[in-house]
């Protein structure tokens, strides 16, 4: 796949990741820590806020592993 296109599907991918993502952050969160003291709400999207790094960094990963050449 040429590297240009490789980024441009990433870049994309990688958008769409974190808008869905932050939704169902957002719903779980809201959904099941209602009766939840505040330390556990914090502790809950300081976690969930952190997560999304992982599978973007793969996103990120495979986007940049098209463009190294040998020369």
């Amino acid at each position: 796949m040429v590297p240009s296109f490789r980024k441009f599907i990433g870049m994309i991918a990688l958008v769409l990741f974190v808008i869905i993502y932050a939704f169902f952050a957002m719903v779980i969160g809201d959904m099941s820590l209602q009766t939840t003291p505040m330390l556990g709400r914090i502790l809950y999207y300081a976690v969930a806020g952190l997560i999304w790094v992982v599978p973007a960094g793969a996103i990120i990963w495979w986007m940049e592993r098209g463009g190294k050449s040998g020369a």
